[in-house]
């Protein structure tokens, strides 16, 4: 089976803009893909190293929702990142090689140092993050990576990086596969505001959330500001709740019904909004009762991690076997 790679930083509960652009397809994937699904502490610490007070904390709450959407720890490796030593043993290597050039003009660097002022990541440790990215995929040799659209430039530069260290040191062989990217199918959940779904803004529905929790917010997010009276024509591709219609209505005739009503007046944001809400009550029951079937047990929390870890760490050993090797380093 072809290997898959992803990750989440543990920065707190997951909303559903996660669920759609990212554990749907990882829960698809476990089926017929060897994959390695990690909670990344060690790149959330790059950003929210000056207080770590609630690391652990948030580590579990996204393990909570894993397992509630659906990942099956008998199908794929859910691990911590730092329970694997390798991912840094392979950063520091890769780190070697890796040109300051490549990691100053990532985009993605450059707007999280506007986007987060309120934060010094003027360190060395946030400017390489790609490189430490790039060992979490590479120690496993994945070949697919599932991430969002934002993700895609430091996928590119986890090629680079594996085609330099092939060049230098592959003798020939080919010592790291390029990872191909996997693109989720619904990249756009936006936010109750309108904006793109975020706890920095306020504006999100998380998994956690009881169904009352997320009726209220849901009648309450903003629609098609055209719309301001019933009688008023909108355009669903301006509409926040069009697009959670999309990955969550699997009615065809209502799929059909609210573009055409919307676009008439012939039905308001409110009846809408009931249609959308009857719909995810359906999809989020059983992912809130799987929740709270694992929030109780935390020995089997444990036991999951323990048991993806060991996973992890022995197919990264592997990996690490022919990177010393490749680096010509004295075995004992």
């Amino acid at each position: 089976m072809e290997v898959v790679f992803s990750g989440m930083r543990p920065t707190g509960r997951l909303h559903l803009g996660h669920m759609a652009g990212a554990l749907t397809n990882w829960v698809r994937l476990q089926d017929d893909h060897e994959c390695y699904f990690s909670l990344v502490d060690w790149h959330a610490l790059m950003s929210d190293y000056a207080d770590p007070r609630k690391l652990g904390e948030n580590t579990r709450e996204i393990l909570l929702d894993w397992l509630a959407v659906g990942l099956d720890p008998e199908k794929c490796a859910i691990f911590v990142q730092s329970h694997v030593r390798g991912h840094i043993e392979l950063h520091l290597a890769l780190s070697l090689l890796t040109p300051l050039g490549w990691l100053e003009r990532n985009p993605t660097y450059k707007e999280q140092i506007l986007n987060l002022q309120n934060k010094d990541l003027s360190t060395y440790g946030f400017l390489g993050y790609p490189v430490l990215m790039a060992s979490d995929i590479l120690i496993y040799k994945a070949t697919k990576v599932p991430v969002g659209e934002d993700q895609s430039a430091h996928l590119e530069l986890s090629r680079e990086i594996a085609r330099r260290f092939n060049h230098l040191y592959g003798k020939g062989r080919e010592i790291f596969p390029e990872p191909e990217t996997i693109l989720t199918r619904y990249p756009k959940i936006p936010g109750t505001d309108g904006r793109k779904m975020s706890k920095s803004y306020g504006n999100t529905l998380d998994i956690a959330d009881e169904i009352s929790a997320l009726d209220k917010k849901i009648r309450t997010m903003i629609t098609d500001p055209a719309r301001e009276k019933r009688r008023d024509p909108g355009e669903p591709g301006k509409c926040p709740a069009w697009d959670l219609h999309k990955f969550f209505n699997d009615d065809p005739s209502q799929m059909e019904e609210i573009p055409v009503g919307c676009r008439t007046a012939g039905i308001g944001c409110i009846d809408c909004k009931k249609m959308l809400i009857a719909h995810v009550a359906k999809r989020m029951a059983p992912v809130h009762e799987r929740r709270r079937h694992f929030e109780s047990r935390e020995g089997e929390l444990k036991d999951i991690l323990i048991s993806g870890a060991e996973r992890a760490r022995e197919r990264s050993e592997r990996t690490m076997d022919e990177v010393r090797d490749a680096l010509c380093m004295l075995e004992i």
